[in-house]
């Protein structure tokens, strides 16, 4: 009787619920916290394939000698090791320098367009905030440059930039009067402008976008408030506006800056494969130093000069905005 009493006493616990819940919570909790990574792995594996696997590849070929006699079979290509990076920033050399006066027109268009897609962008949205017959239908109306496929909207561009009958020279000199003759807008200094225009047609719908939803959020008690305290609309928009979209411009502005520098589509759809040097972009200077001159060995390190920069940029920018916030509060 002794012994079958702790046998009994073992069979009971066996079969107690309390017994076979634990590990039944720790499995649940396993497949719990492993469903999401498990639901992430194919987009990761996709990211992999699309994005990492060929920037991999990118780097190696810029430490390479790649030119069109290796394309067949780019692995047996010579290493130069730092000859291709040393070429792309010699300044005084014809590449170096051609880089450069690239880089700079890019900056030049990058903060312009920037710049101009936020205020148009910022004042559309503000704009829309008053109730008014009709706001719906400007609200898609201001959205359609930015819905249009990129080469669609270009290509229209282009015609419209036309030196004979272009819509553009069609309204500012036989219209308007305001040029002497018309203008070619797709060939010397003038190419700048154009690429501009369409820059900030095209992409100041997003700023609208993004700020319209970022207003959303700012209570309306604060206007009501600020109007009763006699503030004008200057300062309220000095004083609650753009304090409370600070957060959304931050990462706005970013998102733009990245885009507008990495641009190829539009000046590629609006020039072809050799832009003007007004208008020489250094996405579009690189896809010439690779696909144009079959040196893709120089137009990797190039990209990888670029990735470089656009790195420094945007962690500097992230550190002073969060230092900001962080005083801020």
């Amino acid at each position: 009787m002794t012994a079958t009493a702790p046998a009994a006493e073992a069979t009971v616990r066996k079969s107690s619920p309390g017994a076979a819940r634990g590990p039944r919570r720790r499995t649940g909790r396993i497949r719990r916290i492993g469903l999401p990574y498990l639901l992430l792995l194919p987009a990761l594996l996709l990211e992999l394939l699309v994005h990492l696997v060929p920037m991999v590849i990118g780097i190696v070929m810029s430490f390479k000698e790649l030119t069109q006699f290796y394309i067949r079979d780019w692995g047996t290509a010579p290493w130069a090791g730092f000859d291709n990076y040393s070429v792309s920033v010699d300044f005084d050399a014809p590449v170096g320098k051609a880089l450069l006066h690239s880089f700079l027109v890019t900056v030049a268009f990058t903060v312009l367009s920037v710049g101009l897609c936020w205020l148009i962008g910022t004042a559309a949205a503000v704009f829309m905030q008053d109730t008014f017959r009709g706001r719906g239908l400007l609200r898609a109306l201001f959205l359609v440059p930015y819905a249009l496929p990129v080469y669609a909207a270009v290509i229209t561009w282009v015609f419209m930039f036309q030196h004979d009958n272009g819509l553009v020279n069609h309204v500012l000199h036989d219209q308007l009067g305001l040029t002497d003759k018309p203008s070619f807008w797709l060939i010397g200094d003038n190419s700048f402008i154009a690429l501009l225009t369409v820059s900030v047609w095209k992409g100041w719908p997003f700023a609208f976008l993004i700020v319209m939803a970022g207003l959303q959020n700012i209570p309306r008690e604060l206007y009501e408030a600020a109007a009763l305290d006699g503030a004008g609309m200057v300062q309220q928009l000095r004083r609650i506006t753009l304090p409370s979209l600070r957060p959304v411009n931050q990462v706005l502005v970013l998102v733009l800056f990245l885009w507008t520098f990495n641009d190829f589509n539009t000046p590629y759809v609006l020039f072809g494969k050799s832009a003007p040097e007004a208008a020489d972009l250094i996405s579009v200077h690189i896809y010439q130093a690779s696909f144009v001159t079959w040196n893709f060995g120089t137009g990797s390190a190039m990209s990888v000069l670029l990735l470089l920069f656009l790195l420094v940029v945007t962690s500097v920018y992230l550190a002073f905005t969060s230092r900001g916030r962080r005083t801020a509060q």
